[in-house]
């Protein structure tokens, strides 16, 4: 019988993410209204069987720690458990990981004790649903000794990926890194046996950074100096072994820049959302913060998703993810907004008179933000409300990509227009 490890990389500083990984590492960043990055690859194991799961990380990792012990917690019986590796000073070495391989390579003494026959590697910015026994069950059938998870892409998106070229039983013969625009790649284009009707105008492969290894050949391809997966080990192995594509055919998204986390989570507001949450027979999971449900008074919302503990005051809300314990005022008008609420309530006796208190004050107008948690909005802000705009950053907020950010823990006094 097989036995799988399931290894999440948690990414390095999160610089594409910034100001969000300011405070805390990429896979603890807040989603969904509720939900955490790291809670998206954490239920796709959980949910395929595969429930013993190593998280990787270095970078700002506590609140990281604090959410998964809050969150996954495996009766004795299971055998079952989520465990943080962050980068470690031993006898062997003082150095932090420096790259996906390296992290891996590092911590491999931790793994061969649970004697795995098969290693599944996960990237932690992903938004995605896999069974990722079909996964397993493929590359055990055909031979592999490495399978690589692809997903479909045109022409234009290749030059943002690693492309493989595959014959016509999947087999992988190739792999080149984001090629430029203006390149030839028409004979990398997958072969027609292997297109369906979902995918009829993404002619090429791109990898999704998802692998599965034997466990002997994982070994074999880390006893080397090489630090990445996807530029080094991936196709140094490809010319050795025999590498199989896994096409997953379902949604996927790469959620790992401002501008990308903020379409993926409006999106989710959307009637048909791409990515839905609303599936019992293969949840995400998450804490359980026993909070109340949201008290709603005289408040019009609008194709919008609102979580538990908010508290709204005759405002409006459109087109919005509002996350939990977001209070919002009289008045406010938001839309387009990613709030990722707060971490607790204030008490009045602890509000002081020249700070706003926590959430969005009274007749605010705000559109296209992310606000992260426990921000302070004064009353009659306007954020966004201009056409366009240059990036830029403050103390309290930075502009990218046309959207503003709102940082974690930031203030912003009545009347302020961003």
């Amino acid at each position: 019988m097989s036995k799988i490890i399931s290894i999440i990389l948690g990414g390095g500083k999160g610089t594409r993410l910034y100001p969000l990984t300011l405070v805390r590492s990429k896979p603890a960043v807040p989603f969904g209204g509720k939900y955490r990055i790291v809670d998206i690859p954490v239920s796709n194991c959980i949910n395929s069987g595969y429930n013993q799961i190593y998280l990787l990380t270095q970078f700002n990792s506590a609140s990281l720690h604090m959410h998964i012990n809050n969150s996954y917690i495996f009766d004795r019986f299971s055998q079952g458990f989520v465990e943080i590796l962050a980068a470690e000073q031993t006898p062997e070495r003082s150095s932090w990981y420096e790259g996906t391989a390296d992290a891996v390579r590092k911590n491999a003494i931790h793994f061969r004790n649970q004697k795995p026959t098969h290693y599944i590697i996960l990237s932690g910015d992903q938004l995605y649903r896999m069974d990722l026994r079909e996964f397993v069950k493929n590359h055990i059938e055909s031979k592999a000794e490495i399978s690589i998870a692809t997903t479909a892409v045109n022409r234009e998106a290749a030059s943002g990926f690693g492309i493989m070229k595959v014959d016509k039983k999947g087999r992988i013969t190739q792999f080149m890194e984001k090629p430029a625009l203006e390149m030839d790649i028409a004979d990398w284009k997958i072969p027609a046996n292997l297109i369906t009707q979902d995918t009829p105008d993404k002619e090429y492969l791109a990898s999704m950074g998802i692998y599965i290894f034997d466990a002997r050949v994982m070994d074999e391809a880390l006893d080397n100096g090489y630090t990445d997966f996807g530029k080094e080990i991936i196709p140094h192995e490809i010319a050795k072994r025999q590498v199989q594509s896994f096409m997953h055919r379902g949604y996927w998204e790469d959620i790992g820049t401002i501008k990308s986390f903020y379409d993926a989570n409006i999106d989710l507001a959307a009637i048909n959302p791409a990515f839905d949450f609303y599936d019992e027979m293969r949840p995400i999971y998450t804490s359980q913060p026993n909070l109340p449900p949201s008290k709603l008074n005289n408040a019009e919302i609008v194709q919008s998703i609102t979580s538990e503990g908010c508290i709204v005051n005759n405002a409006k809300i459109q087109h919005s993810v509002i996350g939990v314990r977001t209070v919002i005022e009289s008045g406010s008008q938001v839309d387009g907004i990613v709030c990722m609420g707060a971490d607790y309530y204030e008490k009045p006796e602890e509000r002081q008179n020249n700070i706003p208190p926590l959430g969005i004050g009274q007749n605010c107008r705000i559109a296209k933000a992310i606000i992260d948690k426990n921000a302070r909005i004064g009353d009659n802000c306007t954020i966004g409300m201009k056409p366009a705009y240059e990036n830029a950053e403050t103390n309290e907020y930075k502009i990218v990509d046309g959207i503003i950010v709102i940082k974690k823990d930031a203030v912003i006094p009545a009347n302020t227009a961003i």
